[in-house]
């Protein structure tokens, strides 16, 4: 079986290529229609996360989009941090 890792959790897919291929086009496809009551714009990056496990080119874009949200993450908390000792340090 194989696995999308967005961030540390792993979400599972279909193991079979043709399956994975046929619900990361049904994912997007369905997200276009996203203004529908059922469907949603949700749908797009699933369809692209599930699509990106057979195509090298998706899989390196998500591989950078992790890469980058996660130094974005840990910056914003190296901020807080330093801004609650910085505050501590004045009191």
């Amino acid at each position: 079986m194989a696995f999308v890792r967005v961030g540390s959790t792993k979400i599972p897919v279909p193991g079979s290529p043709l399956m994975r291929q046929t619900l990361g086009v049904g994912l997007l496809v369905g997200g276009i229609f996203g203004f529908l009551p059922v469907l949603g714009f949700w749908m797009i990056p699933l369809g692209f996360g599930v699509l990106s496990v057979d195509n090298p080119p998706l899989r390196r874009s998500r591989r950078k989009m992790e890469v980058w949200w996660g130094r974005r993450k840990q910056t914003k908390e190296d901020a807080r941090t330093k801004a609650e000792e910085d505050k501590q340090a004045s009191a």
